[in-house]
């Protein structure tokens, strides 16, 4: 089942990378005002992305998987303030933007995308394993 999952993660952090490179703009507008560059950030955000989702792929490097899984499971804790802004600022519009039914699983789905990243990246139990 790992192997699956880890695909699936990987072809959604893939896709989701190249809309970031290609279609930049709706990335734009909810990026929080305090977040300086934010082109490049979101250039970047995508470039993070898909070399993520490579190194996630990996079947042939433990230690280049265990990388991209860190890597991207960081990325989705350092992401959270700007789904939170997002969600706050359709919260803010008349009709409510994208809704609750969109923005509350897209908050409790954020610790299971990093947990997953860490899981399907061989980079758990965070305990040191004893050498056999």
């Amino acid at each position: 089942m790992k192997p699956a999952v880890r695909w699936l993660l990987a072809a959604f952090y893939l896709l989701v990378g190249v809309i970031h490179v290609a279609r930049p703009a709706p990335f734009l507008t909810i990026m929080p005002g305090w977040v300086p560059a934010p082109h490049a950030v979101v250039l970047w955000t995508g470039v993070a992305e898909i070399l993520g989702a490579i190194g996630l792929a990996q079947w042939f490097s433990p230690s280049l998987r265990r990388a991209a899984g860190w890597g991207l499971a960081l990325y989705a804790l350092c992401v959270w303030p700007a789904n939170m802004h997002h969600f706050a600022l359709d919260m803010a519009k008349p009709d409510g933007g994208l809704g609750l039914a969109y923005h509350v699983p897209r908050m409790f789905a954020q610790p299971a995308i990093i947990w997953l990243a860490l899981w399907v990246g061989e980079c758990l139990p965070l305990r040191r394993q004893p050498a056999p």
